[in-house]
């Protein structure tokens, strides 16, 4: 008798729990982590704090702290006692607290009235070093109550270092680093100096792209030196070989566009001494997260084509040594104060992401079971996918299938998902999202590409590189090769083809539509439409810039962006559109949806136009979420037809393609 299995609906996507923050004690043997839902219910976001022992010795269990939004939890040195941000009591404006494991004794340590944006402990155990913006004034206060609030672009308030004294409960602010904003902190183990990242400005464009790395002797507030970074710096890290070392993240110079490094320089004595060396210089591989190991050499989380793998840096010589690969999805990565014991967030093909724990370089071993009613959810089988662009490029991707279904089942109707970013990408993780995603499409029926195309993720600085002032170029070509070896292998039916994406992703379906008819559908998720605008109005303006390849005030044109943006080819446009977008979407503003939905209307192209209320670039509220899951299928089922059911036999797998079963290569992985 064939088992019987449940129904997949958008309501269990959007309630599902999903655990973020881990973080490993000291001892390595308890693990926190953030509890969430998918989607927000009501008007405040809210998430639960969970301990678990990492030799699952005894069940994880939920710890009593106040109903808010809870994040970024930390350790103190006890192993007992544990700090982390929360928003319950003034909604949206976190602070410290910090809450025993075993008895369960909380407080709340800081009652600073614009909140709490960050903070580290210090070595002696008393201090804590936090930052956020000063206090408003009572003039400001008054203003705010008459609603005389005016604001001046370019003055928004900085984040300041702030120093709390644990056992006096004072906070004092040092006259540091003038009206530069603090953005990360990371006190040398030995009770040295701090290095405090900041930016020029609170704003991304230009904040960002002017970081710099300051050495202040806290004692004194002496800052004794300061070092210029390259944009998008974070993550500083401290370890010590024959002399002290910072490493840190950053973009690749000299471009905004090719991916992130990981960077490394001396600190003999307090100064930085020689140059920022890139340890991953020429590595076919993407560093992703940076985690210190008390002072020994840090760890480093590496996104390596579909896989996930985690590095050491080596003393000796400045590079990355490989020391063990994650099956699946591995991200925000936890290690103990020595490095004994590896923490990650995981997900795999039909694995709900869960807290993975367990001694490093050996396989990880789950903790937690936080979706268990998917447990009886049938997947469909999702594949490896790798073949050779045009030039020979090498790349990959995943194909999900139906569920239940096979290859001989071929040909299905396929829908494309690119990934955003453009420095995304897809890996061998679960896909299941509020956003199009691979196996919410395959149980309404159809195969799903999740092509890997130039310009992401996990495969070196120079692939990411490829698309600066580029877009929609060579990437769309190898989207493209994916989709035509799909047909050619009879597992796309060439007639019901889709495409669908969310933000560089929304940005090349549109793309698509305007280059060729093939595509019996599209959704167009959050979108750019006009590369010239993004930069001018979106919240990251210059690496904006650096995709599209120009900027509007470069002179009266033509403009590169002009050429790269979807809205010079809207009149080409034959292929149905849904157009889904955030109506407070600061990263890509709704303007770029508005350009596009009036040029469709000028040339009576058929689309749909759907703003949801109070959503920024990701949305958050559940019933949004599910309006979307619902609405995506509806869309393709209308143009591209009802899938069918009945089996029909493919034609025989040759040539160029290859499909490799992701099961099989993670379990290969896992005995490794």
């Amino acid at each position: 008798m064939d088992r019987v299995h449940p129904e997949l609906t958008a309501k269990m996507v959007v309630d599902g729990l999903v655990p973020s923050a881990p973080a490993l004690s000291p001892d390595g043997r308890w693990i926190v982590y953030v509890l969430a839902t998918v989607g927000q219910v009501g008007e405040h976001a809210s998430s639960q704090l969970w301990a678990a022992a990492t030799d699952q010795s005894v069940e994880p269990r939920r710890l009593a702290v106040a109903e808010g939004l809870v994040s970024a939890p930390s350790w103190r040195d006890d192993s007992e006692t544990l700090c982390f941000l929360s928003d319950h009591s003034s909604r949206g404006k976190p602070q410290l607290c910090s809450i025993r494991l075993h008895d369960g004794l909380a407080q709340q340590l800081t009652r600073w009235a614009s909140g709490v944006q960050g903070y580290r402990l210090l070595t002696d155990q008393v201090s804590v070093a936090f930052w956020a913006p000063d206090e408003p004034t009572d003039l400001e206060r008054h203003r705010s109550a008459v609603r005389d609030d005016a604001q001046v672009r370019g003055r928004a308030r900085p984040d300041r270092l702030r120093i709390l004294d644990l056992e006096m409960g004072g906070i004092r602010t040092p006259p540091l680093f003038g009206d530069r904003h603090v953005v990360d902190a990371v006190q040398r183990p030995d009770g040295g100096p701090l290095a405090v990242l900041t930016w020029s400005s609170p704003d991304p464009d230009p904040g960002l792209l002017q970081p710099a790395l300051h050495l202040c002797d806290l004692p004194t507030n002496e800052v004794s030196a300061v070092a210029e970074l390259p944009a998008d710096a974070e993550s500083p890290v401290w370890w010590r070989g024959e002399d002290w070392h910072l490493a840190y993240l950053a973009l690749t110079p000299p471009g905004l566009q090719a991916g992130t490094a990981v960077f490394d320089v001396a600190v003999p004595d307090s100064t930085f001494a020689g140059k920022h060396q890139n340890l991953t210089e020429g590595m076919a591989a993407c560093p992703a997260e940076l985690v210190q190991v008390d002072d020994a050499a840090p760890f480093v989380l590496v996104a390596d084509g579909l896989e996930t793998a985690v590095h050491r840096i080596t003393p000796d010589t400045l590079r990355l040594t490989e020391l063990c690969r994650l099956s699946g999805q591995a991200a925000q990565l936890s290690v103990d104060r020595v490095g004994a014991t590896t923490a990650a967030v995981v997900s795999g093909p039909g694995e709900p992401h869960n807290v993975y724990a367990g001694p490093t370089g050996k396989p990880l071993v789950r903790v937690t079971e936080t979706r268990p009613e998917l447990r009886g959810v049938r997947w469909g089988e999702q594949n490896r996918l790798r073949y050779r662009a045009a030039d020979g490029l090498e790349l990959d991707g995943l194909v999900v299938l139906p569920p239940g279904r096979s290859y001989d089942d071929g040909p299905f109707p396929l829908v494309t998902i690119v990934h955003g970013g453009p420095y995304g990408r897809h890996a061998d993780g679960f896909m299941l999202h509020w956003a199009p995603s691979g196996q919410w499409l395959a149980h309404a029926g159809y195969a799903v590409f999740l092509p890997n195309p130039r310009g992401g993720k996990g495969h070196g600085h120079e692939f990411a590189a490829s698309v600066a002032g580029a877009v929609g170029q060579q990437e769309w070509t190898d989207i493209l090769t994916g989709v035509d070896m799909l047909v050619d292998q009879g597992i796309a039916e060439p007639g019901r083809l889709g495409i669908a994406g969310w933000s560089h992703g929304g940005f090349m379906a549109a793309w698509a539509i305007g280059q060729t008819d093939r595509f019996a559908a599209a959704l167009m998720g959050a979108g750019i439409s006009d590369w010239g605008m993004l930069a001018a109005t979106g919240e990251w303006g210059m690496f904006e810039a650096a995709l599209g390849g120009s900027v509007g005030w470069e002179g009266t044109g033509p403009h590169r962006h002009d050429r790269l943006s979807p809205i010079s080819y809207t009149s080409s446009i034959r292929t149905p559109v849904l157009i889904v977008h955030g109506a407070e979407d600061t990263n890509v503003p709704l303007s770029q949806a508005e350009y596009f939905h009036r040029a469709l209307c000028r040339f009576g192209a058929e689309h749909e136009f759907v703003v949801y209320p109070r959503e920024n670039h990701s949305f958050r509220e559940s019933s949004h979420q599910i309006d979307l899951l619902r609405r995506t299928r509806a869309w393709f089922d209308r143009w591209l037809g009802q899938p069918r059911t009945e089996p029909r036999r493919a034609a025989a797998m040759s040539g160029g393609v290859s499909v490799e079963s992701s099961r099989s290569l993670n379990q290969h992985a896992d005995s490794e």
